[in-house]
């Protein structure tokens, strides 16, 4: 099924509909013996942000969301390290060549095979590996129990009003902070709101689905662009950590810089349309909905 309400069923029973969903294709996917690890990963890991992003958009109503929320970041995050080695690895790659003036060969070289040796030194730290993804499944379906006994103390809009503009409002705040005094910190929280009010609209889709696919595109699109960007610091932080890779200091500048601007034309691309996405006032996007929903 997919990743909206219904528009005939209740908000409650929406709610632990997705949730048993997203669960259940996650205990697939991590058992799932033909799939690769990296890959079992990156999908599991999008499972619990989707459930995140669910639970937050009915939180105010929602009375086991702040347990539940630290439930699914917590089990999450104990397998972030082999993901991240693996996106640090095709980050490079993809920068190599992309770049104008080719990389020196040998350097090109030295770089993927440290960064790939990051990678392994990761996996072999996660040696355990088969009992951190068993230990996900575990909780995955302690969760999966858990669900039936959901309770919503709202219904219909009222149950997920407060969740949109909570989510919806700091996304703004978010903006405005990131470019006026612009962090990777800053532009990373920024993207982690993009991507819940992604979840909200995609959930949301069904009361108005012409309207809300312009809104689910949108916000697509400027996550991937802010993904980039943080893929790119995460990149910049670790070549700077591997200093003896190159022959001198100008040789890492030289890279770094290249990073830099590249990194810098992605929040000029991100500027106008995070401006577009988080036009309206929360209150008002509330509203705007709401009229949605009625109709």
């Amino acid at each position: 099924m997919a990743y909206r309400l219904k528009r005939k069923k209740s908000i409650q029973h929406n709610l632990q509909r997705i949730a048993q969903e997203q669960i259940d294709r996650a205990i697939i996917e991590i058992t799932d013996p033909e799939l690769e690890s990296h890959k079992a990963v990156h999908q599991v890991r999008k499972r619990c942000k989707k459930l995140r992003g669910l639970i937050r958009l009915v939180r105010p109503s929602f009375g086991d969301y702040a347990f539940e929320n630290a439930f699914l970041r917590d089990t999450a995050r104990n397998l972030s390290g082999l993901r991240d080695a693996q996106t640090i690895l095709n980050t490079f790659k993809k920068l190599a060549q992309q770049m104008e003036q080719p990389l020196d060969t040998s350097l090109q070289v030295t770089i993927t095979d440290r960064l790939e040796q990051r990678r392994q030194d990761t996996t072999y730290r996660h040696l355990e590996m088969e009992s951190r993804l068993a230990r996900f499944a575990e909780r995955m379906q302690l969760l999966q129990h858990r669900v039936n006994d959901w309770q919503l103390d709202k219904s219909g809009f009222r149950a997920v009003k407060k969740g949109l503009i909570i989510t919806y409002g700091r996304g703004r705040k978010a903006i405005r902070k990131a470019y006026t005094k612009p962090s990777t910190a800053r532009f990373h929280e920024w993207r982690k709101l993009v991507k819940y009010h992604w979840y909200h609209a995609r959930l949301l889709q069904p009361i108005w689905p012409l309207m809300m696919d312009v809104e689910i595109v949108a916000a697509d699109e400027l996550s991937d662009l802010l993904g980039d960007e943080h893929d790119l610091a995460v990149l910049s932080d670790t070549l700077k950590d591997e200093g003896a890779l190159f022959s001198s200091p100008e040789q890492m500048a030289s890279i770094i810089a290249v990073i830099t601007q590249q990194r810098t034309q992605l929040q000029q691309q991100c500027l106008p349309l995070g401006k577009r996405l988080f036009a309206e006032k929360p209150k008002h996007l509330a509203r705007r909905l709401h009229a949605y929903w009625k109709s």
